[in-house]
């Protein structure tokens, strides 16, 4: 099969042809439609992440088709059509996953990490790490919304925020232009924040009720003559703009952050206290998640918008995707 391999810590890619996989018991063999790639994907392009070997090919948002499956799987027959995330199986055996915290499992693996992923014709994955696919969502649309769909989907509907809510949702860009979508259709009042006017009417357009320009306005007070966002969502990496907006939080407020960024933020203890506020952070999720996530899409109609390239031009995709000049999100098709 054709599949785009790293061979070492910041290697290139390499398309070539590699061993077809065979599902091992608990697994199944999928055939890909479509795999997003993620900024996480760097992680094996660049080395850094524990326990990480190579030769690795990358890709945790994966849509397919179920080609064989191994011994002890029976939830899963050949020819569903299924996706894989970022969280690619648990042990069930250590203490949270005892206690059914899957997307904390001390041994947790990671599709495209731990194992081959979906930048390739083929791939095996665990049977706990497969969601259902919705029909009215084709693969391309599906992929992206097994990780970045998955996140702030997620993240929002464990939030404690209730319909009718001032939910601002910060940054427009791969997780922000799903984020306003959701929040939007879950009913909240959705406030969008970006650095400029030049995605002012797509945020309009994907169902903000407002728009603020932090290049003109502090976002911050913006928020508060709005009467205080209930939730702030983070969604863009840079942590002097996440610090900048705390203050816009209104009674019991949340800041809850899913943009992936080392660096820390700013927030005093005086911030928070006044007004009972908290910031807190939120993984993606697990299988069923990512069903939930895809069924609720399907039914509203929320899609990320992509761009779509060959395997064979999986370096000029990634470049895209890493130097974020892709709106907003990349698929790789097979």
């Amino acid at each position: 099969m054709k599949a785009a391999v790293i061979k070492k810590a910041g290697g290139d890619f390499i398309v070539e042809e590699v061993d077809k996989p065979k599902p091992e018991a608990r697994e199944v063999l999928i055939k890909v439609e479509a795999c997003g790639i993620c900024h996480s994907d760097n992680f094996v392009k660049e080395g850094g992440f524990p326990g990480l070997e190579y030769p690795r090919i990358p890709g945790h948002e994966v849509v397919g088709i179920i080609e064989e499956v191994g011994e002890n799987v029976s939830n899963w027959k050949k020819g569903q059509r299924v996706g894989v995330g970022w969280h690619g199986g648990h042990c069930f055996e250590c203490e949270p996953c005892r206690r059914g915290d899957f997307i904390n499992c001390e041994n947790a693996k990671v599709s495209g990490i731990s194992y081959d992923g979906g930048y390739a014709e083929f791939m095996t994955a665990p049977q706990e790490a497969l969601a259902n696919i919705p029909d009215e969502l084709s693969s391309a649309d599906a992929a992206p919304l097994l990780c970045a769909g998955i996140t702030v989907y997620n993240a929002l509907r464990n939030s404690g925020i209730r319909a009718g809510d001032l939910v601002a949702v910060q940054g427009i860009g791969g997780l922000g232009h799903l984020a306003i979508q959701y929040a939007a259709k879950m009913g909240m009042r959705t406030v969008a924040i970006s650095t400029s006017d030049d995605k002012k009417k797509l945020a309009e357009d994907l169902g903000a009720k407002h728009f603020i320009n932090t290049d003109e306005k502090d976002a911050a007070k913006e928020l508060q003559n709005l009467g205080g966002a209930s939730l702030i969502l983070a969604t863009a990496p840079y942590s002097d703009a996440i610090s900048s907006v705390v203050d816009g939080l209104g009674i019991d407020g949340k800041l809850l952050m899913v943009a992936a960024t080392g660096e820390p933020i700013e927030v005093s203890p005086m911030q928070l206290l006044m007004g009972r506020k908290s910031a807190s952070g939120w993984p993606s999720g697990t299988a069923i998640d990512s069903e939930d996530t895809l069924n609720f899409s399907a039914m509203t109609g929320t899609k990320p918008m992509i761009e779509e390239f060959a395997l064979d031009d999986v370096g000029e995709a990634f470049d895209k995707m890493m130097n974020n000049k892709a709106r907003f999100r990349v698929v790789l098709k097979p």
